[in-house]
């Protein structure tokens, strides 16, 4: 009986054998697919011991991921988040998974300005130096909304108040040198436009359109403080991390039917992790062949082309300006 179970087993298995086989076929043909997409790996072993790291907005998502990698360097991390709460959670986890306690949290809120000067004065009286500021945090195709100082609630949050926390720092980061400057920016800088006319999208406002101005906006601000900074021992480079399923697209599913989401659900294993999505963060901050490398855009740890407006120095030179006036002018 068992001699004959064992051959119906074995029968059973010959004529499913196509079946197998493109079982089989579809499940390797998946991871493979999914490593290619998991992008490029950091591959620098470099120490952080006795170096001062700022992350903004890392409680979550890559910039959490980058935080516990830098710490477990050796890092002092200075994790400057909107939501205390959850960054002290977060500032347990990097600590557990880095051993190292030197991780600090501070408040910024990067949609006001004020809030951005005060952290700065906090940073400027407290801090003997900066080598790393990585400036992280965004908000992605929000609704019509409005920053504290009254401007578009992405172009505020993703580059003006990263352009002042970066000026105000400046000196700081000067005096630390060498040190590096990090923008994370997004593919979709690639449809984006900078509308001069209306920058703050009063005539018309479109929620993809919004961000993909604010993610050029971060180009062209690496691309001109790249510029400024020539001779100083500081270089300042940009980056799209990859497409990563974190927090960030809350608003996004706020406006699509959750049936629709349900649907999308399985797709969700080809999109990055949030560690694979830091590795171009931690790339540009740690790999020594970086070291005199600025102005460039990076993707999956390899420095690419950006978009062709992203390469236009007036148009970087006019968005520093206005950005100059806009921060000088905002509610006090």
């Amino acid at each position: 009986m068992e001699s004959a179970g064992i051959v119906e087993a074995i029968d059973l298995i010959a004529d499913h054998k196509v079946l197998i086989s493109t079982v089989v076929g579809s499940v390797i043909s998946v991871i493979l697919l999914r490593r290619y997409l998991a992008g490029g790996v950091c591959v620098s072993k470099k120490r952080l011991d006795g170096k001062t790291v700022i992350i903004t907005g890392c409680n979550t998502g890559i910039s959490l991921e980058t935080a516990k990698e830098l710490s477990a360097r050796g890092a002092r991390v200075i994790m400057a988040c909107r939501d205390i709460g959850r960054a002290t959670k977060a500032a347990d986890i990097v600590k557990m998974f880095s051993g190292n306690s030197d991780v600090s949290v501070e408040r910024l809120d990067l949609a006001s300005l004020d809030s951005v000067r005060k952290f700065a004065d906090v940073i400027l009286k407290n801090e003997e130096r900066i080598n790393i500021l990585i400036n992280n945090a965004g908000v992605m195709m929000c609704p019509k909304l409005k920053s504290e100082d009254g401007y578009e609630m992405q172009f505020a949050t993703n580059h003006l108040g990263h352009f002042l926390l970066t000026n105000l720092l400046l000196d700081k980061i000067k005096t630390s040198a060498p040190s590096r400057i990090i923008n994370v920016s997004a593919l979709i800088h690639y449809r984006g436009k900078i509308h001069f006319d209306d920058i703050n999208s009063e005539k018309s406002y479109s929620p993809m359109a919004a961000y993909a101005q604010s993610k050029l906006a971060n180009v062209l601000f690496t691309r001109e403080l790249s510029q400024r900074l020539q001779g100083s021992d500081v270089t300042v480079n940009t980056l799209h991390p990859g497409v990563i399923e974190t927090e960030l697209v809350r608003h996004v599913e706020a406006r699509v039917p959750s049936v629709l989401f349900t649907l999308l659900r399985p797709f969700t294993i080809f999109l990055k992790t949030p560690v694979q999505g830091a590795q171009t963060t931690l790339h540009c901050a740690l790999d020594e062949q970086l070291e005199h490398v600025s102005g460039k855009y990076f993707s999956d740890c390899k420095e690419q082309q950006p978009s062709k407006d992203a390469l236009n120095m007036e148009d970087a030179k006019r968005l520093w300006q206005i950005s100059e006036e806009m921060v000088a002018g905002a509610r006090r």
